[in-house]
């Protein structure tokens, strides 16, 4: 798929920082231009005819729901690899700098830090307010039951957040990005929000997901495997120097505490860099031995997540720079 590109060991890397460059500048796009609104209204309609209404008693056998999500995924993955590829290739006829521009500008609204950094922010703000606001701010956030959490698990759940879609937001659409080009990143956000929307156990919005969302969960783990690994060790990578004494047993011990095989990763590494005790209530505890995350420690946590992204960005300049001093040759 990169084969397209004009030279893409310049192109990749440079497209890259354009798109981080543009994210920081500007943040998302309207709406109405969208494409990952688009991918959910599509995935939306789709769930209301694969997924078996809660009341239905003549609701099919789960063999057959699983072959309706497993099916209406991978269509919407092909039609949304197809756009994508059409356009890589359209680009491919430009001239480096104009294909660079093109592609960083396509490859944006694809992955998200700063609109993720600001509402991870918000929730702090809000909680300035009163606890009632701050669980009101983080249930924009998340899907779990907020009504009951502390100002204490408030923060925990926003830490979380923003860790855990570091990886989905950020880094693992930038590495897909780099493995396979503009399909690579649209396939993979295509198959992140399918899991967001359809990767339930049991019922959500009065209808049954455990089977009509198995493929979409599945794939999401497939495709973020690789990914929440690099983002716990950028997380590392990027943290101060006197926050780098990780136990890398202990950070993967945690890990699997929780329900993903991937989310616990950049969860636990956060915690165990910065010291903080993280759960979900009822569920996992992250860093048992930290302590309570308290009020500077969401902005922190927001920081240690920009040196992540910052560090992708150097990373990236410093490819272009080896591409074009050898691009002559």
């Amino acid at each position: 798929m990169l084969s397209a590109l004009p030279d893409p060991l310049i192109t990749i890397p440079l497209a890259l920082l354009v798109a981080l460059a543009v994210d920081r500048a500007w943040g998302e796009p309207p709406a109405r231009w969208h494409p990952v609104v688009w991918m959910g209204r599509c995935l939306g309609w789709a769930g209301q005819r694969i997924a078996p209404a809660a009341a239905d008693a003549d609701a099919p056998p789960p063999w057959r729901t699983v072959c309706a999500g497993a099916l209406a995924w991978w269509l919407g993955a092909g039609a949304v690899g197809t756009v994508a590829w059409g356009l890589q290739a359209a680009i491919g006829h430009l001239p480096v700098l104009l294909a660079v521009l093109g592609l960083g500008l396509l490859l944006k609204p694809l992955l998200a830090w700063r609109m993720l950094a600001d509402e991870v922010r918000a929730v702090e703000q809000a909680l300035g307010e009163g606890l009632q606001a701050g669980r009101q701010r983080l249930s924009w956030l998340v899907s779990r039951d907020v009504s009951r959490l502390d100002a204490v698990q408030v923060r925990e759940s926003a830490i979380e957040t923003l860790a855990e879609n570091l990886n989905d937001s950020v880094v693992a659409p930038l590495l897909w990005f780099a493995l396979a080009g503009l399909p690579g990143a649209a396939v993979y956000r295509w198959a992140n929000t399918a899991d967001a929307m359809w990767g339930y156990r049991g019922e959500r919005g009065g209808r049954i997901w455990t089977w009509a969302g198995a493929w979409a969960a599945r794939a999401d783990d497939v495709m973020s495997w690789l990914p929440a690994r690099i983002t716990a060790a950028l997380l590392w990578l990027a943290a101060p120097t006197g926050m780098r004494g990780l136990d890398w047993s202990q950070v993967r011990r945690d890990a699997a505490l929780t329900p993903s095989p991937n989310s616990g990763w950049p969860m636990s590494a956060m915690a165990h860099l910065a010291g903080w005790r993280l759960s979900k209530p009822g569920h996992y505890v992250l860093h048992a031995q930290g302590r309570a995350v308290a009020a500077p420690d969401v902005a922190q946590a927001v920081r240690l997540g920009g040196r992540a992204v910052g560090l992708v960005a150097w990373t990236c300049g410093a490819a272009a720079l080896w591409a074009v001093a050898g691009w002559p040759a």
